[in-house]
């Protein structure tokens, strides 16, 4: 039995569709090597134990980068959601992407620490948090610190970059061993779309995904 086959397929589907399927085995394959590559980064670069804030129980509270770690056994992956400085408002692409880590952080913190890092306010961009009903996500803020500028995800002027950092710590060391942005290389975009279904989803219709841009609330919520 083949999945999806149908009797009154054409020749040149059939044609197509089966090169389609080898072109997927072959990108699962790469998807693997990039994977593999990835966990044969060398854990030897260290960075500054920085010190964020976030909201707890109402209060703003002073939180180590060292403290995200939950479990200090696990990993920490921090994202980098584009809020703060000359970001005055949350962006739709980000929004998005959380929407996606609310609803699977809780399997994910089975094997990593996870959590969002903003450059905004706390306590504002909280509020904008629980309106997105995200309350299973830690979120935190650097807005006095340096991370995100010392790690190209902020520049001198405030503009802010989205991405993900991913952290060991090996006692009191923190251990930077990863880095990725949406935009890969200068016009090399669509970075991060392993971190989202919602573009795969897209790419399985006729039409892909075109110039959709999401936004952070629709009318119409059917």
């Amino acid at each position: 039995m083949e999945i999806g086959r149908l009797p009154n397929e054409s020749t040149e589907y059939r044609k197509v569709r089966d090169q389609l399927r080898d072109a997927e085995i072959a990108l699962r394959d790469q998807r693997e090597r990039v994977a593999e590559l990835r966990r044969r980064l060398p854990l030897e670069t260290a960075i500054e134990d920085q010190s964020f804030e976030e909201i707890r129980d109402g209060a703003r509270v002073p939180v180590r980068l060292s403290e995200l770690f939950d479990d200090p056994e696990k990993t920490l992956v921090l994202m980098r959601f584009m809020y703060g400085k000359k970001q005055d408002k949350p962006c739709p692409m980000c929004t998005l992407w959380a929407d996606g880590y609310a609803g699977i952080v809780e399997h994910l913190r089975q094997r990593v620490n996870f959590a969002v890092l903003v450059a905004g306010d706390a306590g504002t961009f909280g509020e904008y948090a629980r309106s997105r009903e995200w309350g299973t996500l830690r979120v935190v803020s650097a807005a006095s610190s340096d991370l995100k500028r010392r790690l190209g995800f902020e520049s001198a002027d405030g503009s802010q970059m989205p991405g993900v950092s991913v952290f060991r710590r090996e006692g009191a060391r923190i251990i930077h061993t990863y880095s990725a942005c949406a935009e890969l290389a200068e016009g090399q975009a669509r970075g991060m779309d392993l971190l989202s279904p919602f573009w795969h989803f897209l790419d399985l219709t006729p039409e892909g995904r075109g110039d959709f841009f999401p936004q952070r609330s629709y009318e119409d919520r059917r």
